[in-house]
């Protein structure tokens, strides 16, 4: 029996149609994946105290001339980005020191040559009353206050009254920072208040007579309260980069000179610019000069 000649031609049609709506198809999905393109992306890894406020700041402001560009990031230790850093797994590793005698040994074992970036310093001041009469206290002293082992004033030269800890609430950066740079990494003193940020801390020690809180440098100076010098030195912008006042930390961005991005070097010549600088003065960060 033979088939009609207009069903074959019917069939030939409906073939040829399903085979160009194929190739269409086809030819749209290979153009999809040609066309595509990785977005331009910076991975940062490393300290808190650069991650927890400093580098979403800056990161703001830099992506308001750079909306397409993406940033990765993980703040977890400065080790945690030295080794991400090292195992090619970052483009930028924060750090809130410089790198260990060790970690440029295993640097140069993988081949590995940091460029070292100093951004500015992390710092704090210690605070008092501004009618107090205790103007100076050694390391050992401001460590014994906070932990709870010198409890009244009369104790460091101060009248004989209760001394009342202001700091930091335990989720924020700067209550561990302080904990590392004055405390020798030993528990707060029962009984302390805590606040969410330095503002609060200030006024409080300004209301009270028998406070003692710290803040940022920057944040002391139109204040109503009195920075205590530290075994003589006083919480200055230049003694903290001449490294003289024991409470400051300087902060470092690394990158592996040989794998150096562009994106990663005009990100980290934005933080450096007078820009970038007046973000971590803002901050109360100390700029790097």
């Amino acid at each position: 029996m033979k088939t009609p000649l207009s069903y074959k031609s019917s069939v030939r049609k409906k073939t040829s149609f399903l085979r160009c709506i194929g190739i269409m198809l086809f030819s749209v999905v290979l153009a999809g994946c040609t066309a595509s393109k990785t977005e331009p992306t910076i991975v940062m890894r490393g300290s808190n105290t650069i991650g927890e406020e400093l580098a979403p700041r800056l990161i703001e402001e830099y992506k308001k001339d750079h909306p397409a560009l993406v940033f990765d990031t993980d703040f977890k230790a400065t080790p945690y980005g030295i080794g991400a850093l090292m195992a090619g797994r970052c483009d930028i590793a924060a750090a809130s020191r410089t790198v260990t005698t060790n970690e440029q040994q295993l640097a140069r074992e993988r081949n590995v040559e940091f460029s070292d970036y100093l951004i500015g310093s992390y710092s704090v001041a210690v605070i008092v009353n501004p009618g107090s009469p205790v103007g100076d206290l050694t390391k050992d002293q401001i460590r014994d206050i906070f932990t709870g082992a010198i409890q009244n004033w009369k104790d460091v030269g101060g009248p004989d009254a209760p001394i009342h800890l202001y700091v930091r609430d335990p989720i924020s950066g700067t209550h561990i920072g302080f904990q590392e740079l004055a405390m020798e990494k030993k528990p707060y003193a029962p009984g302390i208040k805590t606040f969410t940020n330095y503002e609060g801390i200030v006024q409080a020690v300004a209301s009270d007579p028998a406070g003692i809180g710290y803040s940022s440098i920057n944040g002391t100076k139109k204040a109503n309260v009195k920075t205590l010098s530290i075994g003589g030195v006083a919480p200055t912008p230049a003694l903290v980069n001449q490294g003289q006042y024991p409470y400051g930390r300087p902060l470092r961005l690394y990158t592996d000179k040989a794998k150096e991005t562009p994106e990663a070097h005009e990100f980290v010549e934005f933080i450096v610019s007078s820009k970038g600088q007046q973000i971590l003065a803002d901050m109360g960060y100390v700029p790097h000069p």
